[in-house]
C-alpha cells in the first residue's frame, strides 16, 4: 500500500477537514482572537490530523502485508479466509464476509468438478474393462486361426488396444498422485514386462531389440514406468526404417541417478518438432504423413514423469535415430 495511493482514497475527507478549518479560522477571527491564536489552534488541528492518518496508514499497511504474506505462504492460497483473524474494522468485515461466501461458492464449485472427474474416470476404467474382452477375444480368435486377413486383423486390434490403454491411462493421469507407489523397482524388471507387453508387435514388424545392462534398482512406480516404456516401443517400431530396424535399452548410473535410454535405428524426428513433441495433441510430421497418430503418448509420458519426479528428453537426428533418455532417482 502506498502512502500516495492511501491519501487518493480519502481526498474527499481531507478537502473536508480544509474547508472546516478555513470556516474555524474565519469564526474566531470574527470572535476577536487574535492571528496568532487561531494559526496555533490550526496547526494543533494538522498535527492531530497528520498523526491520525499516519497511524491508520501503518495500521493498514501491517494489516495487509501480513494478508498478503499469508496468502503467499499457503498451497491454496484461495483458503486465506480460514486462516486470517476477523477484521476488527465495520468495512473490513464486510469484505471479509465476500470473501468466506465466494471461498464457499468456489470450494463448492471444485468439490462438484472434482466429482465430476471422479465419475469419468470410472466411467472410463469400466468402458476400457469392457472394450478390453472383445478385444482380447480378436487377438485369440487370430491366434488360432493364422492367415493373412488375420495377421491384418491382429495387427489393427493392437492398435486399437494401445489406444484402449491411452485413454485408460489418461483418465489416471487427472488423479494420478492417488494412483501410483513410489518404491524401489527393477529396471529389467520393467523393460522385460514391456517387452512381453508388445513382442507381437515386434516380431510382426521384424524390428530387432539389444539389450545391454539393465541392472540397476531405481525409485518410481512399475506400473507407470511399464506404461512409458510400451509408448516408447509403440512409436519406435511405427517410425522404424523398412529393413534392418533395431531398438537398443540399456541403463548406465549417473551418480545417484540412473539413466535408461531408449534408442531406435527409424526415421528420426525433424529438428523443428523436436521442441514440441510432449505437447498434447502434437502429431508432427512424421504423424501427419502416413502414420495416424493421436499426440497423447508422448504427452503422458512426459505427464507422468513430472508427476513421479523422473526426468525425460529426446535426441534425434532425422533419417538416423531416435533416443530418448529417462532419469530415475536411484534406489
Amino acid at each position: 500500500m502506498k502512502w500516495s495511493a492511501f491519501l487518493k482514497d480519502r481526498i474527499m475527507t481531507l478537502i473536508l477537514q480544509i474547508f472546516c478549518m478555513l470556516g474555524l479560522c474565519g469564526y474566531l477571527l470574527l470572535l476577536g482572537n487574535t492571528l496568532g491564536e487561531v494559526l496555533l489552534i490550526v496547526l494543533v488541528w494538522i498535527l492531530i490530523l497528520a498523526a491520525y492518518l499516519g497511524k491508520t496508514y501503518w495500521d493498514r499497511k501491517r494489516y495487509f502485508e501480513h494478508l498478503i504474506s499469508t496468502a503467499r505462504s499457503l498451497e491454496q492460497a484461495y483458503l486465506i479466509t480460514e486462516v486470517m483473524e476477523r477484521p476488527v474494522l465495520e468495512e473490513d468485515r464486510q469484505y471479509y464476509q465476500l470473501l468466506k461466501l465466494a471461498n464457499k461458492s468456489m470450494m463448492e464449485a471444485i468439490t462438484a468438478i472434482r466429482h465430476e472427474r471422479r465419475e469419468y474416470k470410472e466411467y472410463v476404467e469400466q468402458w476400457v474393462h469392457e472394450i478390453k474382452t472383445p478385444i482380447s477375444a480378436i487377438k485369440l480368435a487370430c491366434e488360432n486361426n493364422k492367415s493373412e486377413v488375420t495377421r491384418r486383423i491382429l495387427t489393427e486390434a493392437e492398435k486399437t488396444d494401445n489406444y484402449v490403454e491411452q485413454a485408460l491411462f489418461y483418465a489416471r493421469s487427472e488423479n494420478v498422485e492417488n494412483d501410483y507407489l513410489i518404491r524401489q523397482v527393477s529396471l529389467k524388471d520393467c523393460v522385460h514386462s514391456s517387452v512381453v507387453h508388445n513382442k507381437r508387435l515386434l516380431i510382426q514388424n521384424g524390428v530387432a531389440l539389444d539389450l545391454g545392462n539393465l541392472d540397476e534398482l531405481v525409485l518410481a512406480d512399475s506400473k507407470w514406468v511399464e506404461f512409458i516404456l510400451s509408448q516408447l516401443l509403440v512409436n519406435a517400431v511405427k517410425y522404424r526404417r523398412k529393413e534392418g530396424s533395431r531398438i537398443s535399452i540399456q541403463a548406465c548410473v549417473l551418480g545417484n541417478q540412473v539413466e535408461l535410454s531408449v534408442e531406435d535405428n527409424g526415421i528420426g524426428i525433424p529438428e523443428s518438432d523436436l521442441p514440441r513433441i510432449f505437447e498434447k495433441g502434437f502429431t508432427g510430421n512424421n504423424g501427419r504423413n502416413g502414420q495416424r497418430s493421436t499426440g497423447i503418448g508422448l504427452y503422458l509420458c512426459k505427464r507422468m514423469c513430472d508427476k513421479m519426479g523422473l526426468g525425460i528428453q529426446a535426441v534425434s537426428k532425422q533419417g538416423e535415430y531416435t533416443r530418448f533418455l529417462l532419469v530415475f532417482p536411484r534406489a
